[in-house]
């Protein structure tokens, strides 16, 4: 599908008051010369995995990219606070780049954007890493330690996830764990989050033992979070939405539980819970079926499923009693922005349906502000907004007006 749609028709009865409309970011993709992270340590070692180097320099452009998004009529902005900067050695806190990420906060706020504040998106600082990282005897101690040293530039921030998508955190983990014990497992190198099956060897699933590490580290930096911060605190879930073959059920039921449903429960007693949605795929008798091979297909390899959010919001309901969602990240990896507009706009009313049947949706953060690092490839491209890789300048794609059309219709 190459042609625009019209803005989803919301009726603003349907949104809960204050519904935040804006776009997503991570630090790691952005900001440029995360020189103390984990990631930053591991790009360039493997045949076709490119840097991030200066990224797309928001660590300096912030406000200029935040006031695309004012502009655009948008509410609303997620961003990440790199820990690797806050921390670059054990226990030594950098009270500048506190500083830094408080101003960002203020610039946001000034500008009339709500901040969704991520804690963790991905990367680690290097230290950590090597003291053994998620698994390692001391991490959760280190992440309580982290968030208790961000916690007093929280002040005004309505929204705070404590990690990002902790079931493919857990998928990095253990593909990290298999480079150790082969370092020709990721040749060439290809981003987790490409799902072109093609010659690269499957997805391996989550390991249920790093993802109950990562609930405990999540349950204990909520526990820093409420004490010391006015804050909403959750976590957000990568949303496979998968959908059963005639005769599967029992097994999309088991790999459910694997993929997000341990994360869906870890979220329990949490404020709000953050859904993930790009695609969908279907599960056999034998497991999770590949992408099947479409000209639709996106630039990462997903199959072209807009109903996925629906279906992601659905199940996320089911599994957390109906606790309060965010949409922290839904998009499409396309240099068509025509298609990313269909898309969306499909995505959207799907949404609608999926709050029409009663779930308590209090936003949407389109994935993503710009186009950006995508975890050792530049190709794929999501962004509302085109970036030039030498000179920075920011060049707005008919999308982002688009995005704040919708969101002014529906009166938010």
């Amino acid at each position: 599908m190459t042609t625009s749609r019209p803005v989803a028709r919301y009726s603003d009865t349907l949104l809960a008051p204050g519904f935040l409309w804006g776009a997503s970011t991570a630090p790691h993709q952005i900001e440029g010369n995360n020189l103390n992270s984990d990631f930053w340590a591991h790009e360039g070692r493997m045949p076709g995995m490119e840097r991030s180097g200066d990224a797309c320099d928001s660590y300096h452009r912030y406000r200029e990219d935040m006031q695309l998004l004012a502009d655009a009529g948008l509410n609303a902005y997620r961003f990440g606070i790199e820990w690797a900067r806050i921390e670059p050695v054990p226990g030594v806190i950098s009270r500048a780049e506190l500083a830094h990420y408080r101003r960002m906060i203020e610039t946001a706020l000034d500008l009339g954007l709500i901040p969704v504040l991520t804690l963790h998106h991905f990367t680690s600082p290097l230290w950590f890493a090597q003291e053994g990282g998620w698994l390692g005897d001391r991490a959760v101690e280190r992440f309580r330690a982290y968030a208790e040293a961000v916690s007093p530039i929280l002040d005004g921030v309505e929204w705070v996830v404590t990690m990002n998508e902790p079931n493919m955190l857990a998928i990095m983990i253990g593909m990290a764990r298999a480079l150790q014990d082969d370092p020709h497992a990721a040749d060439p190198w290809l981003s987790p989050t490409v799902d072109d099956e093609g010659p690269r060897p499957k997805t391996p699933a989550p390991d249920v033992k790093i993802g109950e590490r990562l609930v405990e580290a999540h349950h204990a930096a909520r526990e820093v979070l409420r004490e010391r911060t006015g804050a909403k605190v959750g976590w957000t879930v990568a949303n496979r939405a998968f959908v059963a073959r005639p005769g599967a059920e029992e097994k999309m039921r088991e790999l459910e539980y694997i993929w997000e449903d341990l994360y869906l429960e870890g979220s329990r007693g949490d404020d709000f819970v953050g859904v993930q949605s790009y695609s969908s795929q279907w599960v056999g008798p034998d497991g999770v079926e590949p992408h099947p091979q479409h000209p639709d297909n996106t630039l990462v390899g997903t199959a072209y499923r807009p109903d996925a959010l629906s279906i992601a919001v659905r199940h996320t309901v089911e599994v957390t009693g109906g606790m309060p969602i965010l949409v922290t990240e839904n998009g499409i990896a396309t240099g068509d922005d025509t298609r990313r507009i269909a898309y969306t706009g499909e995505a959207l009313e799907h949404l609608e349906a999926a709050i029409a049947d009663g779930a308590d949706v209090r936003g949407y953060l389109h994935w993503s502000l710009l186009d950006n690092y995508e975890w050792g490839h530049w190709a794929p491209t999501f962004g509302l907004v085109e970036v030039d890789r030498e000179t920075f300048e920011r060049r707005p794609k008919p999308s982002l007006a688009w995005l704040g059309e919708t969101a002014r219709r529906a009166g938010n």
